[in-house]
């Protein structure tokens, strides 16, 4: 077994562009930069760094997620009359079931840990 250490210093440093969302919705149009990180023997996990300039986009995530907000904030509406809107900032954790639609609406740019499940 290999124990990774990862400060977030370290990682947030080392984030790639990755363009725009997939689904915006107006403008501006939320620009993305990630860093993947590998868990020896458990290939099929995926998780990393992620950051999010501000804007609203579409989740269209079919896995369940949680995150660990680093920095910044906004909101989460997801989709169904009468849902209730999330608010998040830095030092929430979040989760999500697999499938859950919605709306982000990133006020301040966010930069988060994530892992899928």
């Amino acid at each position: 077994m290999t124990i990774q250490v990862i400060s977030p210093q370290a990682a947030l440093a080392s984030l790639k562009e990755r363009g725009p969302v997939a689904m915006p919705v107006g403008e501006p149009v939320c620009m993305i930069r990630g860093v993947d990180v590998a868990i020896p023997e458990r290939a099929a996990v995926d998780t990393g760094f992620w950051e999010c300039s501000p804007g609203q986009f579409r989740r269209p995530v079919d896995t369940g997620e949680i995150m660990y907000i680093l920095e910044g904030s906004g909101a989460f509406t997801p989709d169904g009359e009468g849902a209730q809107t999330f608010e998040f900032k830095a030092g929430d954790s979040l989760f999500f079931p697999p499938f859950t639609r919605g709306t982000w609406d990133i006020r301040e740019t966010v930069r988060k840990l994530y892992v899928m499940v």
